[in-house]
């Protein structure tokens, strides 16, 4: 792993938990909370590790710079008197149920994830991480996916905004980051890479290799269609085949990141076959490539992952870790005291180690094409679609 050369933080606030959709929504924040207890009880967090950063909140005028007002007035008014009967622009359906407050809590996290970007462009931090962002599916004119606005859009906007030239965005969710693709579709300015579950089989039914990007921008957008059952080293093979040399040729200022865990073998609403081990290596590649192409600048958001107590805060921890610099050992013990909360909050066996002790590996892309995999045909389309565009050779 490639040493940092600078401060580390995390945007948080316990306050960030009211996004919260009820006690029977997937998205619990629950899962934010347990992350950062974990975090904490293992020094990532905290003394020796990542500084915590107050969060922010995001004014209506940051929002629109991504949002149209008709969203933003539908969020405000509908979280003022939250009930049923009523859909709106996305809001009020088992997705997006209406709470109180909604506006509030989702521009808190657009706020986080903004400040999140400021410090690692004003230098402030070289990497910084908010969990609670990655609200990935959020539309300029409608909520979607649990997404009520898109803090990552608003972030990179801003970055634009600020003068940066080139940002690459690299979505390792299970879910195709279909909110962000489409806010840039058309902008050369901001490479967008997706690794996620076939469309075929999950929503939001979308992100095929076929999908390149705008008129103006052909080869800013980058999906990799995965075939349900992709396990780690099927994973790592495409990420390795794809992110890297797509990243180091464009060259970005920032490069920006969300990651949802559950491409997890555990998690209920997805079919890929990852571990937490598999996990921890996408991050600590991430951190790298920051480094390699990014001169380190390196801003990392959550996402989804329901899971909540076997998966999340251990994904999460270790990715805190990869963005502190400093990765937490996989065979690292789970603290004990961090077990007991969960066992007597949730009940069930929490978790023993930071590890699902899985050997991840994975065959080079250079090694070979077997026509005969679906996961090879994937990767395959995708190189072949967007490589050219870059000026890069698709072929092993």
């Amino acid at each position: 792993m490639i040493a940092c050369t600078g401060p580390s933080t995390v945007v948080f606030d316990p306050t960030l938990t009211e996004y919260d959709f009820g006690p029977d929504h997937p998205m619990t924040p629950v899962r934010v909370d347990l992350t950062m207890r974990l975090a904490t009880e293992l020094g990532v967090v905290g003394a020796g590790g990542l500084v915590t950063v107050a969060a922010p909140m995001a004014s209506d005028d940051l929002l629109a710079t991504v949002h149209e007002p008709e969203l933003i007035d539908a969020v405000q008014r509908m979280s003022a008197k939250p009930g049923p009967g009523e859909e709106l622009r996305g809001l009020g359906t088992d997705d997006n149920p209406v709470f109180a407050g909604m506006h509030h809590a989702s521009a808190h996290i657009v706020g986080a994830s903004v400040e999140a970007f400021r410090q690692v462009w004003t230098g402030d931090s070289l990497h910084s991480a908010n969990i609670t962002g990655g609200l990935h599916h959020a539309m300029p004119d409608r909520a979607s996916g649990f997404c009520i606005y898109n803090d990552v859009a608003v972030g990179i906007r801003w970055l634009l905004d600020q003068g940066a030239e080139r940002v690459a965005y690299v979505d390792v969710d299970v879910h195709h980051g279909d909110g962000v693709e489409r806010i840039f579709w058309d902008d050369p300015r901001v490479l967008t890479i997706s690794l996620h579950e076939t469309g075929q089989f999950l929503f939001p039914g979308t992100g095929f290799p076929a999908d390149t990007g705008g008129p103006d921008a052909a080869g800013s957008a980058v999906n990799v269609a995965l075939p349900p059952g992709t396990s780690d080293s099927g994973w790592l093979r495409a990420f390795h085949a794809v992110v890297p040399p797509l990243v180091r040729e464009f060259a970005p200022d920032v490069l920006v990141t969300q990651h949802g865990c559950d491409s997890h073998a555990d998690d209920p609403l997805a079919h890929l076959m990852l571990s937490v081990d598999g996990q921890r290596e996408a991050y600590l590649e991430l951190h790298d490539l920051a480094h390699e192409a990014a001169g380190g600048r390196w801003v990392a958001t959550g996402g989804g992952g329901y899971a909540v107590t076997s998966v999340v805060p251990r994904a999460w921890t270790h990715l805190l870790a990869a963005v502190a610099g400093s990765p937490v050992a996989l065979g690292q013990p789970v603290p004990e005291a961090w077990r007991e909360h969960v066992r007597s909050r949730f009940g069930g066996t929490p978790p023993r180690r930071m590890t699902d002790e899985r050997p991840v590996g994975y065959r080079r892309w250079e090694d070979g094409y077997d026509p005969e995999a679906w996961l090879d045909r994937a990767i395959n389309e995708t190189r072949m679609a967007v490589f050219p565009l870059h000026g890069l050779d698709p072929l092993p």
